[in-house]
């Protein structure tokens, strides 16, 4: 059996997609270099090679988790001829692609939890008001529209964190309230 040698940056996506499974399991402070490794199938000191600190690293998966929002907002099919409120409701069903995969929400939740380090607070500041900006950009939304669809945004990454909303969703009836409401045609966001 012959073994295909992986490049560097393949090396280094297999790594960070390790990373990110294990920052969204035990987040930031608990997640070790070596369980990330081991994940990787490769050895610790070359994740700190690739990465440098657990840090960059951790750093690494939240711009990586952003970009991913942002690719999923500029894919969105917004028709030439939508107005605001339709081009939120095809940002908000282009969200939903990204709550699909539940270990990217569960990354830009610990970002924002570790946000009180300088260095992690300074990118994951930095990648939410991008965030932010290309939602008024692609949707013409006010402030107070575009506001509104973080919020709800927000609120459907934390349902999906604690596991009530979702595909493996746990049904609960306040939470199946809330999601019917955001999928109503009256809802203001999503």
């Amino acid at each position: 059996m012959t073994r295909t040698r992986m490049t560097a940056s393949e090396r280094s996506a297999q790594v960070l997609e390790a990373a990110i499974r294990a920052f969204a399991e035990t987040g930031y402070a608990a997640t070790k270099t070596d369980e990330i490794a081991k994940l990787a199938g490769v050895s610790q000191p070359y994740v700190i090679r690739l990465f440098g600190t657990k840090q960059q690293l951790f750093i690494a998966c939240l711009l990586e988790v952003c970009t991913r929002i942002e690719q999923v907002f500029r894919d969105a099919e917004i028709a030439p001829d939508a107005d605001t409120a339709e081009a939120l409701r095809t940002l908000g069903h282009g969200y939903d692609v990204f709550l699909a995969e539940r270990e990217l929400p569960l990354i830009l939740l610990h970002g924002a939890a570790a946000s009180a380090d300088p260095a992690i607070g300074d990118h994951m500041r930095e990648r939410f008001g991008r965030i932010y900006g290309l939602i008024g950009e692609l949707t013409g939304a006010d402030t107070l529209e575009a506001r509104r669809f973080v919020a709800t945004g927000m609120l459907l990454t934390i349902m999906t964190a604690m596991q009530v909303a979702g595909s493996e969703a746990i049904p609960l009836p306040w939470a199946t309230e809330i999601l019917t409401d955001l999928r109503s045609a009256t809802s203001p966001a999503c």
